[in-house]
């Protein structure tokens, strides 16, 4: 387990931001684990929305909370809003992401909006496919699918896959999803899928409309007025991907890595992953990267699209920060998680319910702006990730969360520089 070092538990006020432009925050450049300086690249935040029904919540009371985190989360100027989807289970009331990706992408104008992830397991490729191209090409490029192979839940039997999609056909899918979005032409010959070859339409690869130039800068004209609505934005970056909407794999296992560095997909790590384990996951995925024979300039584009899942609690002492997370994710947890049905009765384990939130505690961001800050940069410095997707939500609260939220613009983003 990986610690901040300790400090006192109040906060001094905020050093002015040192970024490049509005919500862009630079850091000096670390060295990474295998001794390699890194590209000294900006440190992007967003926030992780798994539409938490907390006990005594309705499923509206949850669905609203992310829409209103979305929208903060845009003023804010964090980079990025990253949805989870769950079936059946109060832990999330999101049963697809990408539905309400497209909701969240026609309120905002500037944050990115990504799936975190979309089953692929109880979802058919190309009906993904079909939907990451239509968000790719009608957001001017905002869109990022994550994906993953999800558990071995009752969802498998309903939606009819079986578990047989679960255990082995997450290859499979990802291959047929990846042919989809890159082509124009898709067809399958596998033991899941098998159909002749057919016309990708919209074809994802077309370049998205940017749209004017002050709508892709982050320029509004109202009323003769310009406004500015700020993002965080990575150096170079000037427009939508060409080659359709970005892709990334959600990783818990040594298979799973392999698959995404064979794949050429940078990695979505989980929430209870310690620095070390993100360490060594990462290591793993460059050797396996390079068993394939692929370059080291590409490799050093793809790492730096690996994302990080986490958790962020800001508030002025960090026994308060921690508090609130103790207070409501603990019965959120049991309630949620312990809703799991497996498909097949096999027997399944829950963590202590206390303990895991007490985890999540020492792991992330949680506690004052300046630790906060301090354990992104502790991550960043450790494993070469510099791109996170932090639960905001952990206090159960509405108003809190939205609070959570504009403090995580406005005193932890500036202190990463």
């Amino acid at each position: 387990m990986t610690k901040t070092s300790p400090r006192p538990d109040t906060h001094p006020p905020v050093e002015a931001a040192r970024s490049t432009a509005p919500g862009t925050t630079r850091t000096t450049a670390p060295e990474h684990f295998d001794g390699r300086p890194a590209a000294t690249d900006s440190i992007l935040v967003g926030a992780f929305l798994l539409s938490a029904q907390f006990p005594g919540q309705s499923h509206a009371e949850a669905l609203e909370r992310t829409v209103s985190s979305a929208d903060a989360a845009e003023r804010a100027g964090l980079d990025s809003v990253w949805l989870a989807e769950h079936h059946f289970v109060p832990y999330g009331v999101c049963p697809n992401a990408a539905t309400l990706a497209a909701l969240l992408l026609g309120r905002t104008r500037r944050i990115g909006v990504g799936t975190a992830v979309s089953v692929l397991s109880t979802a058919h490729p190309v009906a993904l496919g079909e939907q990451a191209a239509l968000l790719h090409l009608t957001s001017g490029g905002r869109f990022t699918l994550g994906v993953g192979r999800g558990g071995p839940w009752i969802d498998l039997g309903v939606f009819g896959t079986g578990l047989a999609a679960y255990e082995e056909g997450y290859p499979e899918r990802l291959d047929l999803l990846l042919r989809w979005l890159r082509g124009s032409r898709a067809g399958a010959d596998g033991p899941q899928f098998n159909f002749p070859e057919v016309a990708v339409v919209p074809r994802a690869s077309e370049p998205a409309k940017r749209g004017d130039l002050a709508g892709w800068l982050g320029l509004e004209r109202d009323s003769g007025a310009i406004q500015h609505f700020p993002r965080q934005r990575r150096d170079g970056e000037v427009g939508p991907n060409r080659n359709g909407p970005p892709v990334i794999s959600a990783c818990t296992s040594p298979g799973g890595i392999r698959l995404a560095a064979e794949r050429g997909l940078p990695m979505l790590l989980g929430m209870d992953t310690s620095d070390e384990t993100k360490e060594q996951m990462v290591a793993a995925y460059r050797t396996a990267w390079r068993a394939c024979g692929r370059g080291e300039e590409q490799l050093a584009r793809v790492e730096r699209e690996h994302v990080a899942a986490g958790v962020a609690q800001v508030d002025d002492r960090t026994s308060d920060a921690r508090a609130s997370l103790l207070r409501a994710m603990p019965g959120w947890f049991e309630y949620g998680l312990g809703a799991h049905r497996t498909v097949d009765g096999r027997e399944r384990r829950m963590r202590d319910p206390r303990a895991y939130t007490e985890l999540l505690c020492d792991l992330h961001a949680v506690g004052t702006p300046r630790q906060c800050a301090d354990r992104l940069l502790a991550t960043a410095e450790r494993t070469g990730i510099r791109r996170f997707a932090l639960l905001s939500e952990g206090s159960g609260d509405r108003a809190a969360t939205l609070r959570n939220i504009a403090r995580l613009g406005a005193e932890v983003l500036p202190q990463l520089g």
